[in-house]
């Protein structure tokens, strides 16, 4: 590419970019194309704060490469213990101590309705399954231990984990991350077909047992901005504490290129992380619509990365 042209590129993000910081009003915000790391625009994305209900990414991805890596069954039905309505502020479902339910339940319940006690059902139980029976730590404590082992792994250097739901109330210490941190997770989630499914449901009807009857709800999607612009997930998440917080991430169809030695296909998704904001759907729309913009003049100029903007 003609030097000109690729300091005309440049020039037209910078400017953008500047114009979309002073457009959004919430606390911090990334946004990042999935594909390769590479953030396209970020503002106050290092800055730790509370994230509330995003803190379920990490719940079930620590759920889900357990029954991957372990062989746990998602099939299985375990019981809500009395300790899950402890603290978690909200019973929206109807959930009742004793109820039995399987773990792919308890998964939608969790990621498409944000649900708490369904968060810390699936703790209590897959932390039992982690640790020996002798074990000194409580099966909720392994658990977060695990999502914090995560956070190590994927280099989410300013995020503490402090229980599976994200609830910041009477609680210390205090959880917290970063948009770049939660970019960096969600771009790990989304590796995995059975989350990306998950998260993408509009509407799913659950069922569980209680005194030998069959129980059934219809579970509603938290994130309004499903199906919009090609937005396909992810997560809502909201406390006093943290504002409206949202992760969207948008795909359009991949991209095929013609080069001399053949075809290249680049698969195109964004990520999209915003945190502490007021209007988290309005600003979601609008950072997922100028993150295209930033993403198709990013391609335009021949998808360089520098290695300092990655996630």
């Amino acid at each position: 590419m003609p030097l000109r042209r690729l300091i005309l590129i440049l020039t037209a993000l910078s400017l953008f970019a500047g114009a979309l910081r002073s457009a959004v009003a919430a606390q911090a915000y990334i946004m990042a194309d999935a594909q390769t790391g590479f953030i396209l625009q970020e503002s106050k994305s290092k800055d730790k704060r509370q994230i509330g209900s995003l803190t379920k990414i990490a719940t079930a991805m620590v759920v889900l490469d357990w029954a991957e890596h372990k062989g746990g069954d998602l099939n299985q039905f375990v019981t809500i213990p009395p300790s899950a309505f402890v603290g978690t502020l909200e019973n929206n479902v109807g959930f009742r101590p004793g109820d039995d339910i399987a773990l792919r339940d308890l998964l939608y319940a969790a990621l498409v309705q944000s649900d708490n006690i369904a968060a810390y059902t699936l703790a209590s139980y897959v932390g039992s399954q982690i640790q020996a029976p002798t074990g000194k730590l409580s099966a909720i404590d392994v658990f977060v231990t695990q999502m914090n082992a995560l956070a190590k792994q994927l280099k989410m250097e300013k995020t503490r984990f402090v229980n599976p739901h994200g609830v910041d109330t009477n609680v210390k210490p205090l959880p917290y991350s970063t948009a770049e941190d939660v970019a960096r997770l969600t771009r790990y989630a989304l590796n995995k077909a059975s989350f990306r499914f998950y998260v993408s449901q509009k509407e799913r009807q659950i069922s569980w047992r209680r005194g030998g009857k069959e129980e059934r709800y219809l579970l509603r999607n938290t994130n309004e901005l499903l199906g919009t612009n090609g937005i396909d997930g992810v997560k809502t998440g909201q406390t006093a504490r943290a504002g409206q917080c949202l992760v969207l991430t948008s795909t359009r169809e991949p991209q095929v290129v013609q080069e001399a030695q053949g075809a290249r296909i680049f698969p195109r998704r964004i990520i999209v992380v915003l945190l502490g904001s007021a209007n988290r759907f309005g600003e979601g729309a609008q950072l997922v619509a100028q993150a295209w913009q930033l993403y198709d003049q990013w391609a335009a100029g021949g998808r360089l990365v520098d290695p300092k903007k990655m996630l």
